[in-house]
């Protein structure tokens, strides 16, 4: 791409407190100082969560000829986007002897880490640093936020099997051996996280810090588009539509949230005894955004997820992960039915539990489907945001009736900046999580001075 000046990569909107980062726009450069190189856009690496595994006749396809023209039942929402996508049989898990009683407490810690906990102590977290903090520690430094950690329910699930601390049933996500990362399920605090909005004391938050303010301020995003239409008007047409769409993009999270926020303050009020036409100011406190039971789950799930792609789009952070759900009886009551997913997974084959389960699966992958085709449909570089991404989905268990590990479901979405080749299913693959999140991190251009977890090699195959 050409152009008689490049604009630096961190220039921001800015407004009496409030800066966004602004997407990669043709006339832009990244925050390598060194512009005689070509502009690439980085590699970002994003891990999105389901527990209990798959109803394994209705996810793996028929045959790698059939899998774009007929896929399986689960994978139907991602028929637009298969030829943006990678799917592996043969990928298996870690071995979990001497836990053997525990498949709920290691079917996510081992997820990301390909390691088991120290047996010796059971009841603190002594794990192994996960494959999205090993490459957030190479990236970090590039970005506002070294890495994102989002999850759709609270980290507080209290059970302890094997003996087995509880942080490992809802975290996949370890700093350290010893340091479980916690994930934020608030999508107000995500929004003001990553774009540093000021706290009710004044004081501006850069991007990273935790967030306790209120709404976004209508009347500084006002300002910060009036400093977007200065800027517009230095960039060619094609630059002026990105910044158009990424700023409506910011403006339609905004008003999603402050819709789930609504529905929240109603839900209190009524469950209160105060009726909405009898409502006054003083009757409102402000409610903290939590999942709801008996709520739109996808509604939530998809906020996350625009979320996701906002950090990515506007380089706030190049690694994310996103817990879509965990193995502490989680119901989905949008599908018609408000049985827990786990209840259901142990089904012993009865049909109805069958097609719950089934059901789950394809609601889960249709949240990661929405996530994906908004990066596919996002401009960037002489590609798209989704070029430039390597997105896995899976679970940690391949079927939950026996808790399975033998063939874990995973989907692998993007081209990873041209390191990976998709649109294929791969039915015969040999390799272990650790050797798939190895190589996933090679693709990423993350260094690594030892295979992660369990990993004795690279699965070659993956590769462009």
């Amino acid at each position: 791409m050409s152009s008689p000046h490049l604009i630096d990569r961190r220039t921001c909107l800015k407004g009496i407190g409030v800066a966004l980062a602004l997407p990669l726009l043709d006339t832009m450069g990244w925050a390598e100082p060194d512009r005689k190189k070509s502009v690439k856009p980085p590699v970002r690496l994003g891990f999105m969560y389901m527990p209990h595994g798959v109803i394994r006749e209705q996810f793996w396809p028929a045959s790698p000829e059939s899998f774009r023209t007929a896929p399986p039942p689960a994978l139907e929402s991602l028929r637009p986007v298969l030829d943006q996508c990678l799917l592996m049989k043969g990928i298996s898990g870690v071995p979990i002897s001497p836990f053997n009683g525990a498949p709920h407490a290691l079917e996510l810690s081992t997820w990301l880490t390909a390691t088991l906990p120290d047996a010796n102590r059971r009841n603190q977290i002594n794990i192994s640093i996960s494959a999205d903090q090993i490459a957030a520690n190479y990236v970090g430094p590039l970005t506002s936020l070294p890495s994102l950690e989002l999850a759709t329910m609270p980290q507080t699930h209290k059970e302890n099997q094997e003996g087995l601390n509880e942080g490992y049933y809802s975290h996949c996500s370890f700093r350290s051996a010893t340091q479980a990362v916690p994930a934020e399920t608030n999508p107000r605090n995500v929004l003001n996280r990553l774009f540093g909005l000021p706290d009710p004391s004044g004081q501006r938050r850069s991007p990273g810090q935790s967030a306790q303010a209120g709404a976004l301020d209508r009347k500084m995003l006002d300002l910060v588009l009036g400093g977007a239409r200065d800027l517009r008007r230095t960039l060619p047409q094609g630059d002026q539509h990105k910044l158009d769409e990424y700023l409506d993009g910011v403006r339609s999270v905004e008003r999603r949230i402050a819709a789930i926020e609504f529905r929240q303050k109603e839900a209190a009020l009524e469950k209160a005894g105060v009726s909405p036409s009898k409502r006054h100011a003083a009757d409102s406190p402000p409610i903290e955004i939590k999942i709801p039971v008996g709520d739109k789950r996808s509604e939530y799930m998809q906020v996350m997820c625009d979320l996701n792609v906002l950090a990515f789009q506007t380089d706030t952070t190049r690694v994310s992960t996103y817990i879509g759900s965990t193995p502490n009886g989680v119901s989905y009551p949008e599908l018609g039915f408000s049985d827990t997913h786990h209840s259901n997974t142990h089904h012993g084959y009865d049909p109805e539990k069958v097609r719950k389960v089934a059901a789950i699966t394809a609601f889960n992958i249709a949240q990661f489907a929405y996530m994906i085709q908004r990066m596919h449909h996002i401009r960037e570089g002489d590609g798209t945001l989704l070029d430039n991404c390597i997105m896995m989905w899976g679970s940690g268990l391949e079927d939950g009736n026996k808790h399975a590990r033998e063939n874990l479901p995973f989907i692998v979405a993007g081209k990873g900046g041209g390191s990976i080749n998709p649109g294929r299913f791969l039915p015969d693959v040999r390799g272990n999580q650790g050797d798939l999140l190895t190589t996933l991190l090679g693709c990423a251009g993350v260094p690594l001075d030892r295979p992660i977890g369990i990993a004795t090699k690279q699965i070659t195959e993956i590769r462009a």
